[in-house]
């Protein structure tokens, strides 16, 4: 009992200590400051404590008690040997505006780091405190200059950052990397910060130069790392490859880097380039997983740009791809992707069908099943044939509960009952995926959801909403100029109703995709100038953007809607890449 009561002494009286030290602290923040030394002393007579020092000594520098401030100084340097006290000293004297006084304890100051190397971290960091920034670098420099063994580069080059000095900030960086290689990815999330895709920026023509002439001079692979991490930030893909490559023939064990890379031109639709590197996989790899993984992605690429003429090719290699490598548990994901070619690109559901459910007769995992499941749901709902989805995306949802893959099919769930015109059971769905663990699953759901709230009780019959469906259905089923005409149907027969934009702003969605940019414009201008305060405004204006800056090459027209998104729609989840967007079309140097 007696231990007990001691413990909760004890703990109470940390408690009250840490509670007396944080109104300190807000006394000091708030400017109080003579109560904020009280508090300060208070607490250093009860613990005594080098931190409470030297908030006595900020403090009484606050109030101009500098005479006051330099006794205390004083007193502590007799009792401890920290040779920071002596900036501290010096500093107080830069108060009084005694800077010669002042300078003499500074160069003292440096001068003990001849005596001690050691002394070098604790007296630099002093000079930092006070922003005293050029005798901090001295002072790195002199330590390092003592005993070589020392590196603070990465100090100097914090520094450096904080002056605006970008290039010896990168010069001290690489310095610090070639002491320490695994300080790279550190260094990368630095130069994030100071790079972008402009690559005749200044701050990229620095880093670049500075990389080549330490490739050239010590050729270790960090630096082609370093080298292949920049051109990727430029979108220089060709120039990282080339680099990745030069890594590869140094250290052939893995191909994963290179499969990032082209995974990474893949999302940025270099389909050219991102078919070269599939091709060095295929060429270079001896892990099936990984040739299987290349010649899946460089399908799909083909099936991305294919004419129907040319689907009886693709549907061959594929067949071809089977005979090679089988089919088992090992080519499930190019099983899966060949009954979605069936399905959605030779509109051939049924033998898609056919093909998937003897995918399901091997040894596969749960989740494995799952998967295949999805997309024999997804083929399906393709064909309209509902209920039966459904029965699938259900049994994923009962054997993987609380998975990513179980909302998955909840999400197919609800967009399938909303295909069907049941908005009410899909709504009860949506409401519950809002909180889902997956952003992507939570943010479709919230869409979905508001899109049937705001239109499904507009009236009775709900035929404006069940239209607007069915040409979502049509757009899922790739009958893109079907769906167009249907919209079409829509804007004429229920112009001003609610669905009016979204209607628009699908029609423009699909314009894009059938590469009627000047039908896309068109839909997303009449968005912009005539649902200026409506939730798709934002959305209008950044895909309008994008279309001016990547398809029309009109750079001017881009950057005013960019614009218009940073300084109108401040809310908006394009607003930091409008601004990013905007930013590099006028030239900036991104930081």
């Amino acid at each position: 009992m007696r231990r007990f009561l001691l413990l909760f002494t004890f703990c109470s009286y940390g408690i009250i200590f840490s509670q007396s030290e944080q109104l300190a602290d807000d006394y000091f923040s708030r400017g109080e400051f003579e109560k904020a030394l009280l508090s300060y002393q208070k607490l250093n007579e009860k613990k005594k404590n080098s931190k409470y020092v030297y908030k006595i000594i900020e403090t009484l520098q606050q109030l101009e008690r500098y005479n006051d401030a330099e006794a205390i100084i004083k007193q502590r340097m007799i009792e401890v040997n920290y040779p920071s006290l002596i900036v501290e000293l010096g500093f107080n004297y830069q108060l009084k505006d005694s800077m010669n006084i002042a300078k003499t304890y500074y160069q003292e100051a440096i001068l003990k780091v001849n005596e001690n190397p050691s002394y070098t971290y604790g007296i630099a960091n002093a000079f930092e405190d006070h922003s005293l920034l050029e005798l901090a670098l001295d002072t790195y420099k002199a330590g390092m200059q003592r005993n070589p063994d020392l590196n603070f580069n990465m100090q100097m080059a914090r520094i450096y950052g904080e002056q605006g000095n970008i290039e010896l900030l990168f010069s001290n960086y690489l310095d610090y990397i070639e002491s320490k290689p695994a300080f790279q990815s550190q260094a990368k999330r630095v130069f994030s910060d100071f790079v972008s895709e402009q690559k005749d920026s200044e701050n990229n023509t620095i880093l670049r130069t500075l990389l080549l002439k330490k490739l050239q001079s010590n050729p270790e692979p960090y630096w082609a790392d370093l080298l292949s991490w920049l051109y990727i930030q430029q979108k220089e893909y060709s120039k990282a490859f080339t680099q990745e490559k030069a890594l590869y023939r140094r250290n052939p064990e893995s191909l994963s880097r290179i499969l990032d890379l082209a995974l990474t031109t893949t999302k940025e639709k270099k389909f050219d380039i991102a078919n070269s590197i599939f091709e060095f996989i295929l060429d270079n790899s001896q892990d099936i997983d990984t040739k299987l993984t290349a010649h899946q992605y460089m399908l799909e690429l083909e099936i991305q740009n294919a004419e129907s003429s040319k689907l009886k090719d693709i549907d061959e290699k594929f067949q071809q791809l089977f005979e090679a490598y089988g089919l088992y548990e090992q080519t499930l994901a190019l099983q899966i992707a060949y009954g979605n070619f069936l399905a959605f690109h030779k509109q051939e559901p049924k033998l898609a069908s056919e093909f998937l459910k003897n995918s399901l007769k091997l040894k596969i995992s749960t989740f494995q099943e799952a998967t295949v499941k999805l997309k024999l749901g997804d083929i399906l709902v393709f064909q309209e044939r509902f209920n039966e989805a459904l029965i699938y995306y259900t049994q994923i949802q009962t054997n993987l509960k609380n998975s990513t893959i179980s909302q998955e099919a909840r999400f197919k769930v609800a967009k399938t009952s909303y295909y069907k015109g049941d908005f009410d059971w899909a709504e009860s769905q949506l409401k519950i995926l809002k909180a889902s663990t997956s952003q992507l699953i939570a943010n479709d759901a919230l869409e979905l959801k508001l899109l049937i709230s705001d239109n499904k009780d507009e009236d009775s019959l709900q035929t404006a909403l069940k239209l607007y469906a069915k040409a979502d259905l049509l757009s899922f089923q790739n009958k893109n100029e079907v769906a167009i005409v249907l919209l079409d149907k829509i804007l004429l027969e229920h112009k001003g109703e609610t669905i009016e934009d979204q209607a628009l702003f699908m029609q423009a969605k699909l314009y894009e995709k059938t590469k009627q940019i000047d039908k896309a414009v068109a839909s997303y201008s009449y968005i912009i100038d005539n649902y200026r305060d409506e939730i798709l405004a934002d959305d209008a204006l950044y895909y309008l953007a994008e279309l001016y800056e990547n398809e029309l090459d009109q750079p001017e027209k881009a950057k005013a809607l960019y614009e218009t998104i940073i300084f109108k729609h401040q809310d908006s989840i394009y607003f930091i890449e409008a601004r990013k967007r905007f930013r590099l079309l006028r030239g900036d140097a991104i930081n």
